[in-house]
Formats: structure tokens, C-alpha cells, sequence
């Protein structure tokens, strides 16, 4: 299980966090090919709002084409499986590296756009398949831990990306091709281990009525033993659903008996990513230059905020099917609510006592470990479990789509709208999803997909 947990994360999450990390290193890299090619192509020189529009397509285009991938995820994991979804994903990963290698030697500016555009896809398309894999491979003693394997991916993919942009490594101008290419490298190693796992036991037996693989499949993942005991679970699963089609995204809208489970994802996604996490990072570069750290030194620096998030993801999975997935988030949630009020009055008086700017650092690795030990780890686990078989591709789709989208548009305007009092924003958000889980969600730990399903059902029908 572990190693399936690899080979899936790999060509997962890992490219998501990768991709979002290894794209702030060659920035004026970047910058200058694009003055160079513009010049020799149009024999004039490219004025400054049109360079900060085309680097801006650049960044933010990835965030477009992780949009299309999890539009697109849900259908594929159906369609191709959950295993097969992921191994066609890295063809799409491959592409877009050849096509950001090729981009200096042909001077083409364009093709580096493109390939952004399709490693958004890859990631886009992993961030919502990876997770129905896991949850549907894992028994439920362990299905938190192992689901953790996302956010531990995602979080160590950031840390990977941040490590290899280093100056001494692949930061330097001549390697700014190399670097953005190296994506293969993930999809590469996906190709070569995940066709030695089996596809996910319930994908073959509840969507494709296949009992034989089914079983073989689980054999593999649990041994004989403990295999039985995952076939009747599966087994009582699919003989609930009554042979129901895998639903369309807006089917859980419309269907009273999985009312509440997409208003719950809806919650806890656009709680995740507008929980304040992605304006720690777009402050702390501010932050760590008012605390006196040269401009040479903050890349090293911001490691520290990539390890600490790597290593609370770890400290999650160890946590999460002993300590419960409510006391975690909830926790998690409350103590964001802290940092996000002392962030705003430190940001605010930043500059009267030459003490303040290390508050804010100290705010800010305190916010990121609040974050991991909690949202970021527990939300896509526990989207798993709210959604039987039938449900689970389209509120993945769901929950991808609303994430991509915050991400994209909701999040600047607040933060470039509000300054450092968009963390009053954050403080508000953090404290509305705390009360809505605690109001809302059932325990999860140690409970089968129907249990969960049964605890809803007294939402959904009404207590009595």
C-alpha cells in the first residue's frame, strides 16, 4: 500500500506542488528571453506593460489549465479508471516538458505558454484522480494516513521545486530550460512503477462489475487475510448502490440524498484555499526583507516554509487515524483565526518597533504549521470519505474546479484589494468553516464509506 501510495503521488499532487514552485526561480530569466526574442523578431524593444502581461499569461495560465484538468479528471477516472487516468496524464506531462524545453532554442515565447497551459492540465487532472485512488485502495483503519500521501506529495513536491531552483543547482540563466522541463522526470518514474499496482479494487468491482480483479486486486494490497474482509465491504457497498451510475456533477446538486455532502465539500475546498495559506507565501518575501534578510538569502529562507509545510503534511498522517479528522481540522482552523489577528496588527505597525518583523515571520511559520496539521491535510481525505462510489468522481470534479478558480481569481482581488487587511477576511473565513464543521461533520475515522453515508442521511432526511 505504501508503494502504491508513491507510485500514485509521484505523477500526482508531487506535479501540482512541483509546477506551482519551480516557476519563481528563473523569473527574470524568463523576463529577459522574452525582451530578447521580441527584439530580434520585431526588431524593437518590448515595453514594460507588455512584458508584465506576457509573464503574467505565463504564471497564471497554468492555474487555466489546472482548471480544464479537473473538469476533465472526474470523466477520465470513469472512463480509463482511476490507474489508467493517471498514466495517460503523464503523456500530457511529457508534452508540455519538450514543449517549455524547446521554447529557448526556437525562440518561440509561445510554446512556453502552451507547455504551461498542459502541465496545468497534468496537475489539474492528478489533483483529483490521485485522491479517489488512495481512498479507494486504503481499509478504513488506515485510510487517513494513507490519504495523506496527497497533501505529502503536493507539500514535497513545493520543497523539491523550491531545492532544484537554487542558484546552485538549476536557477542559474542557462539552465532556466532545463529547469522548467524537468517535469518529465515525475511523469517518467510514474510510467515506469504505477503498471506494477493494480487498479483500484472498487473501481473494478462496483463500475465495472469485474469480482475476479476485483478480488486479485486486493489480494495484492492486503493479503489474504484481510483481503476478505475488504470484499464484503466493497461488496455491501455495491450492493447499496443497486448498479447506480456514476453521477454527473450536477446530479449531487439535485439528489436530496447526498444533499448536504457536495454543500459540505463546497465549504471545505473554498475553505482550504481561501484560508489565507496563499497570502502567507505572497507576504513573505515583504516579511522576511523588513526582518533585515538580504535579498541573496530569502530563497534559502523560503526552504524553511517549504520544509515546515512538508513536515507538518507528515506529522498529519501520523496523527490523523488516532487524534480524528475533526480535531484536527477544527483545531487547525481556530489556531489560523490566532495568526491571522496577530498578522494584521504586526503588518500594520510593521515599521514602529523594529521588533514587529520578526512577529510577522514568526506568524508566518506558525500559520503554515496550523495549516498543514489541519485544512491542508484533512480537506481532500475527508472529501473522500463524505461520497460512495457513485458520487465521488463528480464532487472531485466539484471541489478541483471551485479550488482552481478561487485560486485564480477570488484570491488576488482580496489581496491586492485589501492589503495586509485581507487577513481580516481570512480571520472571518477560518472562523465560519471551524463552526460549520463542528456543526456539520460527522467523525470519520474508522467508519466505512456507508456508515458515513448513514450519519449524513440524518442531514439530509432530517434527525427524525
Amino acid at each position: 500500500l505504501f508503494l502504491a501510495v508513491c507510485a500514485v503521488g509521484i505523477g500526482g499532487t508531487f506535479q501540482y506542488g512541483y509546477n506551482v514552485s519551480i516557476i519563481n526561480a528563473p523569473t527574470q530569466h524568463i523576463h529577459k528571453f522574452l525582451n530578447e526574442t521580441w527584439t530580434s523578431r520585431y526588431h524593437k524593444e518590448l515595453n514594460s506593460d507588455l512584458l508584465t502581461f506576457l509573464w503574467s499569461v505565463i504564471a497564471s495560465i497554468f492555474s487555466l489549465g489546472g482548471l480544464c484538468g479537473a473538469l476533465m479528471g472526474g470523466s477520465m477516472a470513469i472512463r480509463l479508471g482511476r490507474k489508467g487516468a493517471l498514466l495517460m496524464n503523464n503523456i500530457i506531462a511529457i508534452l508540455a516538458s519538450i514543449l517549455m524545453g524547446l521554447s529557448y532554442p526556437t525562440g518561440l515565447f509561445e510554446l512556453l505558454i502552451a507547455g504551461r497551459f498542459l502541465i496545468g492540465i497534468n496537475s489539474g487532472i492528478g489533483f483529483c484522480v490521485q485522491p479517489l485512488y488512495i481512498g479507494e485502495i486504503a481499509p478504513k483503519h488506515l485510510r487517513g494516513g494513507l490519504a495523506m500521501g496527497t497533501s505529502i506529495f503536493l507539500t514535497g513536491g513545493i520543497l523539491t521545486g523550491q531545492i532544484i531552483g537554487l542558484r546552485e543547482l538549476l536557477g542559474e540563466e542557462k539552465h532556466w530550460p532545463l529547469l522548467l522541463s524537468s517535469s518529465c522526470f515525475p511523469a517518467f518514474a510514474q510510467l515506469l512503477f504505477l503498471p506494477w499496482f493494480p487498479e483500484s479494487p472498487r473501481y473494478l468491482l462496483i463500475d465495472r462489475g469485474d469480482e475476479l480483479s476485483c478480488a486479485k486486486a486486493l489480494k495484492r494490497f492486503h493479503g489474504s487475510s484481510e483481503s476478505r474482509r475488504e470484499m464484503e465491504d466493497i461488496q455491501r457497498e455495491s450492493s447499496a448502490l443497486d448498479g447506480e451510475k456514476p453521477k454527473k456533477p450536477w446530479q449531487l446538486f439535485t439528489d436530496r440524498g447526498v444533499r448536504w455532502q457536495p454543500i459540505t465539500g463546497i465549504v471545505m475546498t473554498m475553505g482550504q484555499q481561501l484560508s489565507g495559506i496563499n497570502a502567507i507565501y505572497f507576504y513573505a518575501t515583504y516579511i522576511f526583507e523588513a526582518a533585515g534578510i538580504s535579498a541573496e538569502k530569502i530563497p534559502y529562507v523560503t526552504l524553511g516554509t517549504g520544509a515546515c509545510e512538508c513536515l507538518t503534511a507528515l506529522s498529519c498522517g501520523l496523527l490523523i487515524d488516532y487524534v480524528g479528522r475533526r480535531y484536527l481540522i477544527i483545531g487547525g482552523y481556530l489556531l489560523m483565526t490566532l495568526w491571522c489577528t496577530v498578522l494584521t496588527l504586526s503588518l500594520t505597525y510593521q515599521d514602529l518597533y523594529s521588533w514587529v518583523p520578526y512577529v510577522s515571520m514568526m506568524c508566518i511559520f506558525a500559520f503554515i504549521l496550523s495549516f498543514g496539521l489541519g485544512p491542508g491535510g484533512i480537506t481532500n481525505t475527508l472529501i473522500a470519505e463524505l461520497f460512495v462510489q457513485s458520487s465521488r468522481p463528480a464532487a472531485y470534479m466539484i471541489g478541483g474546479t471551485l479550488s482552481w478558480i478561487s485560486f485564480f481569481t477570488i484570491f488576488p482581488f482580496i489581496v491586492n484589494g485589501l492589503k495586509q487587511y485581507c487577513f481580516l477576511v481570512f480571520l472571518l473565513e477560518c472562523s465560519f468553516v471551524a463552526a460549520f464543521i463542528f456543526l456539520v461533520i460527522p467523525e470519520t475515522k474508522n467508519k466505512s464509506f456507508l456508515e458515513i453515508k448513514k450519519e449524513f442521511h440524518k442531514l439530509n432526511f432530517g434527525r427524525n
